[in-house]
């Protein structure tokens, strides 16, 4: 099956509602990023615990619409009572996953909303809007009145998780889109060497900077290396969002002033558990669940509500 990495397989098949066991598969943007290996191994270890199937697939790229459809169709022929995805793209499975739902299978969107939202029974993530307000209201406040000269590191186009941080770091630091305080944009992908080369590009443009958002920790971190590579990194309040543990180091260690951690673990139990009793009884969640966001800064400012680094490596993409 070109286009996504097969984890395990199963056989067999069971009815939804009946009493049955759950078959879980789960599909990621990709099988690279640690967000994802993260969010894959605690569903596994919840399917585990719980004494259910399950199999994970994976795109070949973030984007990788085609890889998600083939591995969505995939685990429908493999007997899925429980489908989890986070979609590269919030239209780009629609048509596999209505197929999916019309054949039996719940359908949960973990990370990554969907539009409509309506497409999928349930989604489980994080509130992408509050927390990209959250970053951009810190780095406003690390400003300390200083008018912003920003860069902007987006992910992939077409991504809810997209749109929705960069619209909330955009309210947090009061501007508006195409505001000219914003000094440039690059796409990057959640890529690390694409935020790197996108920033580099930048650079030969304008110097003249002092924030910089970013739309995860991958990105931040190469966004960090282009602008140390300038003699840069000291200039700029440089934000992001993930909160894994690699990240609250490079916020502990100077890299980043702030991130905004997620709880992946959460969404992959919830989505496990809903897997479960939607076997055994036939439940259904439904709507948006909110797993929560926490700024982690050790350069705390007032009126931010935050935790320090210690508390971030204690609780990295945990269930808090």
């Amino acid at each position: 099956m070109s286009g996504c990495t097969v984890e395990r397989h199963w056989g067999g098949s069971t009815n939804a509602g009946s009493g049955g066991k759950a078959k879980v598969g789960l599909v990621t943007k990709t099988d690279t990023n640690p967000y994802f290996v993260e969010l894959r191994a605690a569903a596994a270890a919840a399917a585990q615990a719980q004494g259910v199937e399950f199999s994970a697939l994976a795109g070949q790229f973030d984007g990788d619409n085609d890889g998600q459809v083939r591995a969505i169709e995939n685990l429908m022929q493999q007997g899925a009572t429980t489908i989890l995805i986070t979609p590269s793209s919030s239209t780009g499975v629609l048509d596999a996953i209505a197929r999916a739902r019309q054949s039996g299978v719940l359908v949960i969107a973990l990370d990554t909303a969907t539009e409509p939202a309506e497409a999928v029974d349930a989604t489980f993530a994080t509130d992408n809007f509050a927390a990209g307000k959250q970053q951009g209201a810190y780095v406003k406040a690390a400003l300390a009145g200083a008018a912003p000269k920003l860069f902007m590191v987006d992910g992939t186009a077409g991504s809810t998780v997209d749109t929705q941080r960069h619209t909330g770091f955009l309210a947090g630091i009061g501007l508006a889109d195409g505001a000219p305080e914003i000094r440039g944009r690059t796409p990057a992908d959640g890529d690390q060497s694409k935020a790197q080369q996108g920033v580099e590009n930048l650079l030969q443009r304008t110097t003249d900077i002092n924030a910089v958002y970013t739309m995860n920790e991958p990105m931040g971190r190469g966004t960090y290396a282009a602008l140390n590579g300038r003699g840069l990194a000291d200039r700029a309040v440089i934000g992001s969002i993930d909160g894994g543990c690699e990240g609250v180091r490079n916020v502990r260690d100077g890299q980043f002033d702030v991130t905004v951690m997620q709880f992946p673990r959460k969404m992959a139990e919830q989505g496990v558990q809903a897997a479960v009793e939607h076997a055994r009884s036939g439940a259904k969640p439904s709507g948006f669940v909110n797993t929560g966001s926490v700024v982690i800064t050790d350069k705390p400012m007032p009126g931010i509500e935050s935790q320090n680094t210690q508390w971030g490596l204690q609780n990295c993409w945990g269930t808090k």
